[in-house]
């Protein structure tokens, strides 16, 4: 074939040149359609300055609370396993949760850089609130005692970090959001106590399994919040529901754990008591029909009020009593001092009584 000629070439150099001035022209329309101020970004494109400066912000506060607060955590060895626990003082004092130490009385325990196994041994333990207080036979220098928040500034939706040594995995962070402030969560008997309840807790996304008990719920300001307590479990399908955690917040914490090492038991926990002791009792077909009081102390709420072992509580204000859970449920959602309409059943006849509650103790 000849070659094109000059004025062929030149025409099509100019048929060219239009097509690419409309492409541009139209990629020019897509780039700036919506707001002139804010363009649309286009795919494999690298994120705005300001994402990636926030990004890079947010994953250094994370470093740094961990740099901080990890130190802190500790992991606690039993003879029924392993658990967390948190550095509350330069004495040596380490707080954890009651189940974890069980009933024993001595502990191993390995700080965050692993150099060496420390001896501990309980000072105290509340199993009401799932606390206690172990102490390290010779702290070593250097101690790191993590900063305690006030529960009070916890806000749902800030972002905390949990730290303990899930699964044997030691020194492990996980991260989510306060989901919910003041939950009462009903906890399972352990170590020979019943069953109970424990109020306002904090309910977290984090991931908390088993290990993480006993260690540090911390916010973006290296501040405990809260101790790490147990993860909810799927009723109906069993095992561990994912994103759900609680711990006990921090205030609670401090003011138990300060009577324990003060005195070695619990005084003025806050919550609120009856001055019995009790158990479930079953209809006739094995369903709980309430809580029958076993022992009532001289003096006490209950005793003031002219309850006697035997009595069986049916109901505590406006909520049905079925079972030594129920009633424990419902007292964690008063205090001490609050008067309540108490309704028990003897020798076949139900009563009524106005009472005060009391402070619950150690036993």
């Amino acid at each position: 074939m000849p070659p094109a000629s000059p004025v062929r070439r030149s025409r099509a150099r100019r048929r060219r040149s239009g097509v690419a001035a409309g492409l541009l022209a139209v990629l020019a329309v897509s780039c700036t359609s919506g707001s002139a101020d804010s363009p649309k970004s286009t795919a494999g494109t690298s994120p705005p300055v300001e994402e990636r400066s926030a990004s890079s912000e947010l994953q250094s506060d994370y470093m740094r609370v961990v740099n901080d607060v990890l130190p802190s955590v500790v992991e606690i060895t039993t003879e029924g396993g392993l658990g967390s626990g948190v550095v509350y003082d330069k004495q040596g004092h380490i707080v954890t949760n009651a189940h974890v130490v069980g009933e024993q009385r001595r502990f191993t325990v390995d700080l965050a850089d692993r150099r060496q196994s420390l001896q501990a041994e309980l000072i105290g333990r509340y199993a009401a609130n799932d606390l206690a207080v172990i102490r390290l036979e010779n702290p070593p220098s250097g101690l790191r005692p993590a900063t305690f928040a006030d529960s009070k500034e916890v806000e749902v939706g800030q972002i905390v970090l949990a730290m303990g040594n899930p699964l044997g995995l030691s020194s492990s962070v996980t991260q989510g959001i306060v989901s919910a402030i003041g939950r009462t969560v009903s906890r399972p008997a352990d170590g020979g106590s019943a069953p109970g309840a424990i109020p306002n807790m904090v309910q977290t996304s984090a991931a908390i399994n088993p290990g993480n008990s006993g260690g540090a719920l911390v916010d973006l300001s290296s501040r405990v919040i809260g101790i790490n307590t147990l993860g909810a479990v799927d009723q109906r399908l069993g095992g561990a529901a994912p994103g759900i955690g609680f711990a006990i917040p921090s205030s609670a914490v401090t003011r138990i754990a300060d009577q324990l090492i003060e005195d070695g038991r619990v005084t003025s926990s806050g919550r609120a008591a009856l001055g019995v002791t009790v158990r479930t009792v079953l209809e006739t077909d094995s369903a709980p029909a309430g809580a029958s009081i076993v022992t009532v102390v001289e003096g006490g709420a209950a005793d003031e009020a002219g309850l006697r072992p035997g009595d069986i509580i049916t109901d505590l204000g406006d909520t049905r009593i079925s079972s030594v859970q129920t009633l424990a449920e419902a007292l964690a959602a008063h205090s001490p001092g609050d008067k309540v309409s108490l309704t028990y059943y003897r020798a076949g006849s139900s009563h009524t009584v106005r009472m005060t509650l009391e402070t619950l103790r150690s036993p």
